[in-house]
């Protein structure tokens, strides 16, 4: 079924509200009721709104329509949202690093767990709070449009290389095809090499969150492992300090020495 851009309830063409974040938001839920009111609390933030009502939509649509995240319910018919978000990931320029809040059933942990592993940078538990919903997208579109100085020079360690202006980062000279939270952790790691970053810091600095579920932050990283690591089973560059957090290390640590390593049983690897 083709997409449209509709309107929600209550959509009066009203300016964006208090926020200043906005931009072009794909809504993709086969419930016509969900669609229509997240459909509508964005287009009163000042969003402008697509809608797609299966999987198959969606990705004709992230493509013709060039938006700047998607909401994905993870129920769809047919293609669930997980087969939309790793077909996203896996698709060309401009649509891989595309920001995914995913919507989940309220309870259903692996749901949540499968949904940041295949690449969805953030998820709202269903029933939710359309305000939180706003909130939740502000946030993922604010990080992706904060601005860096044009100055700052490139952040380097071990063969990694990462230009947080132009939001590349490199490994051997080869790109790394980073979502925008996986980039946003790698350039925090880059910036506090060494130093150990538990969880709770993470989440606040890099999610902005002040509080939040936090297998968000060890999926994040353990993806993230999987795409700088020479091993990410044996992880030599962002190391695991059992019962504390992350440290990046400046000199990567010899494979298999046995302090920190992926394997922990810690709840942080």
């Amino acid at each position: 079924m083709a997409t449209s851009k509709e309107s929600g309830p209550g959509s009066s063409g009203a300016g964006p509200t208090s926020g200043g974040v906005t931009g072009r938001v794909l809504v993709v839920d086969d419930d016509p009721t969900v669609s229509e009111v997240v459909a509508g609390y964005l287009e009163r933030a000042g969003f402008t709104v697509d809608r797609a009502v299966d999987g198959p939509s969606a990705l004709e649509a992230a493509a013709r329509c060039r938006p700047d995240l998607v909401v994905l319910d993870l129920m769809l018919p047919g293609m669930d949202g997980l087969e939309v978000c790793r077909r996203l990931r896996a698709g060309g320029a401009g649509v891989h690093t595309l920001p995914v809040v995913m919507l989940t059933a309220r309870g259903d942990e692996e749901d949540r767990i499968l949904g940041l592993e295949v690449g969805a940078d953030d998820y709202v538990t269903k029933p939710f709070s359309p305000r939180e919903l706003v909130l939740r997208v502000r946030s993922v579109l604010r990080r992706r449009s904060s601005t860096t100085p044009v100055d700052e020079p490139l952040l380097v360690v071990a063969g990694l290389a990462v230009d947080p202006a132009a939001r590349r980062a490199t490994r051997d000279g080869s790109e790394l095809a980073l979502t925008l939270r996986e980039f946003d952790l790698l350039v925090y790691f880059l910036r506090h090499p060494g130093q150990v970053c538990d969880r709770e810091r993470l989440m606040r600095e890099v999610w902005g969150w002040e509080y939040g579920d936090l297998s968000t932050v060890t999926v994040h990283v353990r993806r993230l492992r999987s795409k700088i690591e020479q091993d990410p089973a044996d992880p030599q560059l962002i190391r695991t300090v059992w019962g504390a957090g992350y440290r990046l290390e400046t000199v990567p640590c010899p494979p298999g020495s046995a302090a920190g390593g992926a394997r922990a049983e810690d709840g942080l690897a």
